[in-house]
């Protein structure tokens, strides 16, 4: 086996380390897009790169005029081919997206892959790091952090019992909820009227309290809550 050969090797292993490890997190909490797509990807994206950069010895027989390698433009080709995979990792449910993290991490972990394509080692590695902490402990600093936690949230009742706004913004406001917007509309058969609002909270405990409250308080016949999320 030649040094190049050798080199092309080492390349590719290091990029299914590095894309493997980023993934394992992500497998680890169960996101759509885990060990096997991060290691693939950034073994991919070596691969082109690598590609890219030993050109002349693959075609040392064709004329020199013959050989155009531009890696800049077959990286960002490879960046806006990852963005197909990272919208399939998005997940939008009604009016909650996540999957968002994980469409991060493939398009980081492309970069990665890029650069150990090229030879650039140190960078690539310090990328793998910082990437592991970014996605192993921020987390557990967000969670040390004072948040504000924002729902959408609607409340469905018979239009005979309807409650007017005032009432509602006295009903959050009891469950420690703030209404940043709100609106009323009534069904198209006439008989039912509905609030929808977005509201912000400082306590996780608010939800489960409102959403009890609301599930045994007859005069509702229907409400959502959905927290709002990345």
């Amino acid at each position: 086996m030649d040094a190049t050969s050798t080199e092309i090797l080492i390349n590719l292993v290091a990029a299914v380390i590095a894309g493997g490890l980023i993934g394992l997190e992500r497998s680890y909490f169960a996101r759509p897009a885990g060990f096997r797509t991060h290691a693939i990807v950034c073994m991919a994206s070596s691969l082109l790169m690598t590609y890219s950069a030993h050109q002349w010895g693959f075609m040392h027989h064709a004329p020199l005029d013959a050989i155009k390698s531009d890696p800049v433009r077959l990286a960002q080709g490879i960046l806006s081919g990852i963005g197909f995979i990272g919208a399939g990792a998005i997940i939008k449910s009604g009016l909650s997206i996540s999957g968002l993290t994980t469409a991060a991490s493939i398009w980081v972990t492309a970069s990665i892959g890029i650069l150990i394509g090229v030879g650039f080692y140190m960078p690539a590695a310090a990328a793998t790091i910082l990437t592991l902490i970014i996605l192993g402990l921020f987390p557990w600093i967000e969670d040390q952090l004072p948040s504000r936690l924002y729902i959408h949230s609607f409340i469905r009742f018979k239009r005979s019992e309807s409650m007017d706004e005032a009432d509602v913004r006295e009903l959050m406001h009891q469950h420690n909820f703030r209404i940043i917007s709100l609106s009323f509309s009534v069904s198209e058969t006439n008989d039912a009227c509905e609030y929808k609002m977005l509201v912000r909270t400082s306590d996780e405990e608010n939800i489960s309290t409102l959403a009890e409250h609301l599930r045994i308080t007859p005069r509702f016949i229907g409400y959502g809550i959905t927290p709002s999320g990345d």
